[in-house]
């Protein structure tokens, strides 16, 4: 990771302080709240070298912009609202996918996405 400076850790805390995967522009909101005049491009850069440092993850869902979150919280499966287009955590991953896989291949990794409405929603 680069030098540290506030709006790095304002970037970082605002990551690491998530309950569920957040866009940049997210981010960018709740760390202008913590610091502000933090630009949407220092957001990016940070979020940049986070990833190449392995911190943080993205999270891709289809037609979604990327999110990312703490590479601390482990392997794991997200539920997306139709209504909020908020992502949440779900805990815990379903036994067994792996005998979803075609007869002689391998699989190497999953990823499980349940969609609905959250229940700030239903």
């Amino acid at each position: 990771m680069e030098r540290r400076t506030p709006q790095r850790d304002a970037v970082r805390g605002v990551v690491e302080g998530a309950r569920r995967p957040m866009s940049a522009a997210e981010i960018h909101e709740a760390a202008a709240g913590a610091l502000a005049g933090i630009g949407i491009a220092t957001v990016y850069r940070t979020l940049k070298a986070m990833l190449d440092a392995g911190e943080i993850v993205l999270v891709s869902l289809p037609g979604d912009t990327p999110r990312y979150e703490s590479a601390a919280l482990g392997h794991h499966h997200h539920f997306h609202c139709r209504a909020c287009g908020m992502v949440f955590e779900v805990a815990g991953c379903p036994p067994g996918l792996a005998r979803l896989a075609p007869r002689g291949f391998a699989v190497d990794g999953h990823e499980v996405i349940l969609y609905g409405r959250c229940r700030g929603c239903a």
